[in-house]
């Protein structure tokens, strides 16, 4: 039988090795700009602008973008929404009135006569309220997961630390997608928007998923195999519930990677912020959560704050 549980530290440090040094890009973003990461402009504001065509046709909002990139604007700071057949709703970074005719004058020339039906400065439609509630949406989520699964495991062995190791292990993949955006930020620029903020979410509710999985499977086993280790049903509930779990993320992770390779500009970060977190979500469950498990069991974190020593006896 493979010994996965007994490598657990290895499977710690590479954790640590991933959000070290998004901790790191967070540190030097916050240094630069006063905040974590850098911000879209659905947390800073911009230009709003209503644009509705003489002739309906079929718009390709990567091909709008790319006419706004005309005029120094990046993908990240235009957003484009579709209105029905004939208009648009086009969301920028805050441009001055002879950029928005320059940009219209385009438009006009690759698809045809239009009419401004709104052009007005907007304030931030994702704001700081917005941010911070959904971090306590986080915080309620994580309670509620504690005391479900402390509930669920109840009839196990102290059913409190499969709730508080799933936590942890949500935690982990909450640091790695926070730590991949400051990354992506400092390396090529890449803004945080809303959809980034629903991706985050989505991968919370992932994370926990498969880790329940293999909770199950540990306490199933555990009154199965009464006469071996904890440590021993642990590792052998992981290795039934590996090929379902790597089959599982697959089918997602394969959806993902052909949306990243083939799907549009105004998505992209949107999709590689789930394909990470999902992959990290998929790790967490298998090569965190469980062996937390083996390791709060055998006392590990009491033995290593100690430096290993026992007390002396006393006669």
């Amino acid at each position: 039988m493979i010994n996965l549980v007994g490598k657990r530290y290895w499977y710690f440090a590479f954790s640590l090795l991933i959000i070290i040094p998004g901790l790191i890009a967070m540190g030097i973003t916050w240094a630069q700009t006063g905040q974590p990461f850098r911000l879209a402009i659905d947390f800073t504001g911009g230009t709003l602008l209503e644009l509705k065509f003489a002739k309906p046709q079929a718009f390709h909002t990567d091909d709008v973008v790319q006419v706004f990139s005309q005029f120094g604007l990046s993908t990240s700071e235009v957003y484009v929404q579709p209105s029905g057949n004939d208009s648009l709703v086009i969301r920028t970074k805050e441009i001055s009135n002879d950029t928005k005719i320059q940009v219209e004058n385009a438009l006009r020339v690759k698809y045809g006569d239009l009419t401004e039906q709104r052009a007005e400065s907007v304030g931030p439609s994702v704001g700081a309220e917005v941010a911070q509630r959904a971090s306590i949406a986080v915080l309620l989520a994580a309670i509620a997961i504690l005391l479900y699964i402390t509930w669920a495991f109840r009839k196990v062995p102290q059913p409190f630390r499969y709730g508080a190791c799933a936590v942890i292990a949500m935690a982990h993949d909450v640091l790695v997608v926070l730590g991949t955006a400051a990354i992506f930020g400092l390396l090529f620029g890449w803004e945080v928007d809303s959809l980034y903020l629903t991706a985050l979410l989505t991968v919370i509710g992932f994370s926990v998923h498969d880790t329940i999985v293999v909770f199950d499977r540990i306490r199933e086993n555990m009154s199965r195999m009464r006469s071996i280790s904890f440590e021993d049903v642990v590792n052998h509930s992981i290795l039934q519930t590996l090929d379902r779990s790597i089959n599982t993320q697959l089918t997602v992770l394969f959806t993902l990677a052909a949306l990243m390779l083939f799907g549009g500009l105004t998505i992209r970060h949107f999709i590689v912020t789930l394909f990470i977190g999902i992959l990290s979500g998929s790790y967490s469950s298998i090569f965190n959560a469980a062996p937390l498990l083996v390791v709060w069991e055998n006392g590990e974190l009491r033995k290593l704050f100690s430096g290993g020593q026992k007390k002396p006896v006393v006669a």
